[in-house]
């Protein structure tokens, strides 16, 4: 193998420890979003999975029960929108920016 060929690969195998090291950190990592004034709070992890959804008693209300699938659904889409955003903020910063279609 010539020389550069060798230190691409040995760089590319760096990169690939680094990736599989951030993917368990990030699977760890938590972020929190709210939704109708903190009455529903969802946290969603790095994987990205929901981690909790919490609903405050005094949002259910029978008679309405449209206006709180709303709130988790609002909930729900910004934790993983933030999720993203943090994934998506670390990865730049192993791969210098660098797309990696298929990683994450």
């Amino acid at each position: 193998m010539q020389p550069n060929m060798k230190e691409m690969m040995r760089q590319a195998q760096m990169l690939q420890k680094k990736m599989a090291n951030l993917q368990e950190e990030l699977a760890r990592r938590e972020v929190e979003a709210s939704a109708g004034g903190g009455m529903v709070k969802v946290v969603a992890n790095g994987k990205p999975s929901i981690v909790s959804v919490t609903i405050e008693k005094e949002v259910v209300d029978p008679d309405d029960v449209d206006m709180l699938q709303d709130l988790v659904v609002a909930a729900v889409n910004e934790a993983l929108a933030r999720s993203k955003e943090m994934v998506d903020s670390e990865m730049a910063k192993v791969t210098g920016g660098l797309k990696m279609p298929g990683m994450f």
